[in-house]
């Protein structure tokens, strides 16, 4: 699978080095190894991660124990959650099940289980976004800009690109694009109208405004940037347009 951006939040020094170890091993990246709630809302809002791995019971350093770190997490960044613990009892579980978790792995976990964990648990979040177009937004959106929200029509949208821990936001007549604080994954649940298609894991573009398709690259009305189409997505792209073919 693509490589993931995953965050740790174990505050057993031995466990976190051991699951950034598996998860390298995988491909992964990991954003940040966060021993608390404050440590772990930080990362978030600096580096915005594509899954986290969360232990449920954190240390007396932590104001909030993993399940209430999930929770704040959640609110910041739409991500799947696995949880780790050393204990199954049941109200435990029961409070866990509450944050809807991908998976819930008891320690000592198995390296493998744990990477066929994560596979699993980044498929059915994506396929889940997908499946949400029936209720896409169809209004004006309010993005987080400078301490405040701005409102955007989705129709001026050209297209959105991962940068980093922001996503660039590209608009009609606007030579700078807005740059939010969050992951693609994320922000693409507002995005999720028939109009808009995720030509990359990096990159979102609205079909309204493409005006020209070449073997490698796309043009959007009135940006001067030519964008690259990736060689595995240009097939599933031409079947989103209703090309004419001649003999």
């Amino acid at each position: 699978m693509d490589s993931l951006k995953i965050l740790i939040v174990e505050d057993e020094t031995i466990t976190a080095m051991d699951l950034r170890e598996t998860l390298q091993e995988a491909g992964h990246q990991v954003t940040a190894i966060a021993r608390t709630f404050e440590q772990a809302l930080k990362s978030v809002k600096s580096q915005p991660p594509d899954l986290a791995l969360i232990d449920i019971y954190l240390g007396e350093e932590s104001t909030a124990d993993g399940i209430a770190t999930a929770r704040e997490l959640l609110a910041h960044n739409r991500m799947p959650i696995i949880y780790l613990t050393a204990n199954s009892d049941v109200q435990t579980f029961q409070s866990a099940k509450e944050t809807l978790p991908a998976a819930y792995l008891l320690k000592p976990f198995r390296h493998d289980e744990l990477k066929l964990q994560i596979e699993l648990a980044y498929y059915y979040f994506q396929s889940n976004l997908k499946s949400a177009v029936g209720s896409y937004v169809s209004g004006p959106l309010y993005l987080p800009i400078d301490k405040g929200h701005e409102k955007i029509d989705l129709k001026d949208v050209l297209y959105l690109q991962a940068d980093g821990s922001y996503v660039k936001i590209f608009m009609v007549k606007k030579d700078l694009p807005h740059h939010i604080s969050t992951n693609l994954s994320h922000l693409a649940q507002y995005f999720s109208a028939p109009n808009f298609y995720r030509l990359s894991r990096s990159l979102l573009i609205n079909l309204d405004h493409l005006e020209r398709v070449e073997r490698n690259y796309l043009f959007l009305i009135n940006h001067k940037t030519a964008i690259q189409i990736p060689s595995v997505s240009r097939k599933e792209l031409m079947k989103k347009l209703t090309v004419v073919r001649t003999k």
